[in-house]
C-alpha cells in the first residue's frame, strides 16, 4: 500500500483524491470571495502575471487545468480569439460547475471537461500552452501529471504552473502566523469551514519549493524553466518550454 500527504497528514493514495475533492465540495460556492479575501485580492495580480506571461496569440489552443471558477480561462479567451480554443478544466464537479456558469454568465462558451490532471484525455501535441493554478499541489503523483502536461502540449509549448511556494525567509514567521490562525478562522466565517483552509496552509507547506519543482519539470521533459518569484516567494510562477 502507497501512502502520501494530505497536509501533515500521511494517507493511503487511494484516499487523497477522495479528501480533496470533498475540500473543493465544501468551498466551492465560496471560493471566490475567499481568494480575495485571504489574499487581500493579489490573487489577482497573480493571475494577471501569469496571462502576461503567457503570451498567447490569435488561434492558439490552450488547456486550463484545475481551473476551477474560469478566472484564467476567461483571460486566456480574450488572447486566443474566436480561432482559437481554451479548455477549461477540474477534476473537481462542483468547482467546474461554478466557472461553467459563471463564465455563462459573462456570455462565454468554453469547452468544459471534467478530468484527471494525472490522465489527461487528450491527444499527443494538442496545445499550445497549458496551465494550472493553485491546483498541482493537491495531485497526489505531480510527476506524473507534469508528464501528461507535457504530453500533450506541442514542440515549443508552454507550460505554467501558478502554485504558492516558499516564502523569503524573513517573512516566514508572519506568514506562518497568518496561515495558521487567522486562515483558518476566516475559512470558518465566510465558508463554515476551517477545517479545509487549514489544508490549504499544510498544503503549502508540503508542496516542492522553487528549485525542486524546476527540477520536476525538467524531468518532465521541459527543457527550459523559469522561476519568477511573485510577493516575496508566497506565489511562484513556473514557465517551462517543452523540448
Amino acid at each position: 500500500m502507497s501512502s502520501t500527504h494530505f497536509g501533515f497528514q500521511t494517507v493511503d493514495e487511494r484516499e487523497k483524491a477522495q479528501r480533496v475533492r470533498g475540500v473543493f465540495d465544501s468551498v466551492a460556492s465560496r471560493y471566490d470571495i475567499m481568494n480575495d479575501l485571504m489574499s487581500m485580492g493579489m490573487h489577482r495580480a497573480w493571475k494577471a502575471y501569469t496571462v502576461a506571461v503567457a503570451n498567447l496569440q490569435p488561434g492558439e489552443r490552450v488547456l486550463d487545468i484545475a481551473g476551477g471558477t474560469g478566472d484564467l480561462s476567461r483571460a486566456f479567451a480574450r488572447h486566443v480569439g474566436e480561432r482559437g480554443m481554451v479548455v477549461h478544466t477540474d477534476i473537481n464537479e462542483a468547482m467546474l460547475r461554478q466557472g461553467r456558469n459563471r463564465l455563462l454568465n459573462e456570455g462565454l462558451v468554453l469547452p468544459t471537461n471534467l478530468c484527471d490532471a494525472e490522465q489527461l484525455p487528450y491527444k499527443d501535441a494538442s496545445f499550445d500552452l497549458v496551465s494550472v493554478a493553485f491546483g498541482l499541489r493537491n495531485m497526489t503523483h505531480k510527476d506524473q501529471a507534469l508528464a501528461e502536461m507535457c504530453r500533450v502540449l506541442k514542440p515549443g509549448g508552454r507550460l505554467l504552473v501558478l502554485e504558492f511556494s516558499r516564502v523569503a525567509e524573513p517573512l516566514r514567521k508572519p506568514y506562518d502566523w497568518y496561515s495558521f490562525k487567522i486562515l483558518p478562522k476566516l475559512g470558518q466565517m465566510i465558508a463554515g469551514d476551517a477545517e479545509s483552509y487549514r489544508y490549504l496552509a499544510e498544503s503549502i507547506r508540503m508542496h516542492p519549493a522553487q528549485q525542486e519543482l524546476k527540477a520536476m519539470m525538467k524531468t518532465a521533459g521541459f527543457g527550459h524553466v523559469d522561476v519568477h518569484n511573485l510577493s516575496a516567494g508566497i506565489v511562484a510562477l513556473h514557465a517551462g518550454i517543452k523540448c
